[in-house]
């Protein structure tokens, strides 16, 4: 608390704080212009469109909030954007807004390349179809309403991404092709399909073995065909495929396999200039145990490098113009260290060759176009801060200095954060956060992540915060290593954290441990109390899964294995099976015998939690 009041954005669980801050950048005319949204202040969550002028340094206004998402054409010379539904056309050089007529509300707004025209996508929640509007007016490209009937009741859309798009973070459900004649469009019934669909008139099919490989993971449409991914329902297998525009066929480029299930890496695969196709991967032999980058088969990174996120490609001084380098947000022996690095894409004798960007972090999404690299609010060309964006957010209310550690024999990231101004000599119950469980990280160096975990630590916690295996950002082996025991797997390491972080954290109190998490993180953090009451005492869940059968396949299918030959596996994971305890707070959701509430406060959270550790001092 600030003063004895809970501070406001802390609430917020969706990153109040950054509101007022720069986001959403786009980069265009080569580097000589820079987009993104901006909202007025931290208490005021519309933003509007802005540009950055590069050579001037100006920023200007081009359109009024509330502006949740934009696109633009290839020169970000034109923007397209809703409001309540009405589609706005934005010409960034002029600074003109124009409202452009259509049929119904629309969706998913995109430029062509030229900017000539605007595809989007109409009823978004029903039969969804793919519009184009442009000087000629707007017009129907795809859409099939009121034909359910042809896939046995099933709705039938155009363009949108589709309910297993999200588990392979796919956002997106049709893309443009690089000249602007054509679009690539997602047409999902009982299973996605992919079509070419020609602006004027005409369509071929893209061609697969879609019954073996019915999960399109990845698509990306930038240069040359497009390129995507595709794997089996177990994801355990998948193949990355070019097509050819012209009559929708495709080629196999590369093969991933994994005995668990393979991790694509986001910003991949996509085209090289010198017409390579760059592949994420991982390697698991000959001591190698590492997530990288290939290009047509070449090692482009070197073992101990993780990789978490293609962000794009800058020229490489005196090099070649067909051979610039990724820029990749990474890891290099440090898990909680994610930053970012350029990879050099030419190959040469020495072997791979990585460099730290010094001083720019991958917490807040690098942005690449032209020779620009704009790191939250900082716009960069090579070695020389160009701009700094404006940003009219909050300061941070608090400067966490959490303790970070390697603990256990399987080296887990773990971090210890005391109350402000904690002088060493008194026992302190425990906080172990889980986030939103599995999948993502919890230990690292963004002070941003830590600000309510610093409120519960001046509450009168040590929270701790530790990535258990099933956690990315280590090692192939250890994300995957959970595979149909998850529950078992990260309990007991959470546990064995626990025990060795008091070793050298003697204030730790271990009799009193509370847990708490939301999603998937409340679903560990019930377990925990429900599962291992000797080592978690009490819990704080919100929104937890109770039933992993109530997940998208493949979240589920990812970790569990096939739900029809695993329904032990399922049991044994599910809070609907595993007991009760008064000692649980559900928050969002009802299971029997356990506290729950609709809704919570912080403050109400930290009541429940802290009630243990009164009846623990009592006794």
């Amino acid at each position: 608390m600030l003063g004895g009041v809970e501070y406001p954005g802390l609430a917020e669980r969706t990153g109040g704080f950054k509101h007022g801050a720069p986001h959403t950048v786009t980069i265009g005319a080569g580097g000589a212009r820079v987009v993104f949204l901006r909202s007025a202040g931290p208490d005021d969550p519309d933003s509007a469109l802005w540009v950055l002028d590069c050579d001037t340094g100006a920023e200007r206004q081009v359109a009024d909030g509330p502006i949740t998402s934009y696109a633009t054409d290839r020169e970000a010379g034109v923007a397209a954007f809703t409001r309540a539904g009405e589609l706005f056309r934005a010409d960034l050089v002029a600074g003109t807004l124009t409202a452009i007529p259509t049929p119904g509300p629309v969706y998913d707004p995109r430029p062509s390349p030229s900017g000539r025209d605007i595809g989007y996508v109409d009823d978004p929640g029903g039969s969804a179809s793919l519009r184009v509007a442009g000087p000629d007016g707007d017009r129907l490209l795809a859409g099939e309403p009121g034909a359910a009937w042809r896939e046995h009741g099933g709705t039938i859309s155009w363009g949108m991404a589709g309910e297993q798009a999200g588990a392979f973070g796919r956002t997106r459900g049709w893309w443009w092709s690089p000249e602007g004649g054509q679009i690539l469009a997602v047409r999902t019934a009982k299973a996605a399909s992919l079509h070419l669909l020609d602006i004027d008139d005409g369509w071929v099919d893209v061609h697969w073995d879609r019954e073996t490989y019915p999960y399109l993971a990845q698509v990306r449409w930038e240069s040359g065909g497009p390129l995507i991914t595709v794997l089996r329902r177990m994801q355990q297998h998948g193949l990355v495929l070019s097509v050819d525009p012209r009559t929708g066929e495709t080629q196999v480029h590369a093969e991933l396999a994994d005995a668990r299930w393979v991790e694509p890496v986001p910003g991949t695969p996509r085209h090289l200039p010198d017409g390579r196709v760059l592949v994420g991967g991982e390697l698991a032999h000959d001591g190698f145990d590492a997530r990288c980058l290939f290009a047509d088969g070449s090692l482009l990174t070197p073992p101990g490098f993780y990789v978490n996120r293609v962000a794009g490609t800058l020229p490489r001084d005196a090099g070649p113009a067909g051979a610039p380098d990724l820029v990749v947000e990474g890891s290099l022996g440090d898990p909680a260290l994610r930053e970012v690095f350029r990879v050099r894409t030419a190959l040469i004798g020495s072997g791979p060759e990585v460099t730290r960007i010094a001083g720019l972090t991958g917490r807040s999404g690098v942005v690449v176009g032209g020779d620009l690299l704009v790191a939250g609010d900082q716009v960069w060309r090579g070695t020389e801060l160009v701009a700094t964006l404006r940003s009219f957010a909050a300061e941070l209310p608090y400067r966490p200095e959490p303790v970070l550690e390697r603990v256990t024999d399987r080296r887990l990231p773990a971090a210890v954060l005391y109350p402000s101004g904690f002088v060493s000599g008194s026992r302190l119950p425990v906080l172990l956060t889980l986030g939103a469980g599995p999948g993502h990280q919890q230990v690292g160096t963004d002070a941003a992540a830590w600000q309510e975990r610093q409120w519960f630590a001046d509450a009168g916690f040590a929270v701790v915060s530790v990535d258990p295996r099933g956690t990315p950002g280590v090692a192939p082996s250890f994300e995957k290593a959970v595979h149909r025991r998850l529950g078992d797997v990260m309990l007991a390491d959470l546990a064995d954290a626990l025990q060795t972080l008091l070793g050298k954290h003697p204030d730790l109190d271990l009799t009193r441990v509370s847990v708490r998490g939301h999603g998937l993180g409340g679903w560990l953090a019930a377990l925990a109390v429900l599962r291992r009451p000797d080592d978690f005492h009490r819990a704080a869940a919100r929104r937890p899964v109770l039933d992993w059968a109530d997940l998208p396949a493949p979240i589920a299918e990812r970790y569990l294995g096939d739900r029809t030959d695993a329904a032990d596996v399922y049991a044994h994971h599910s809070l609907l099976t595993a007991g009760t305890s008064p000692s649980i707070l559900l928050i969002g959701a009802d299971l029997p015998g356990c506290p729950s509430a609709r809704s919570a406060t912080l403050a109400e959270e930290l009541a429940f939690l802290c009630s243990h550790s009164s009846e623990v001092t009592r006794r």
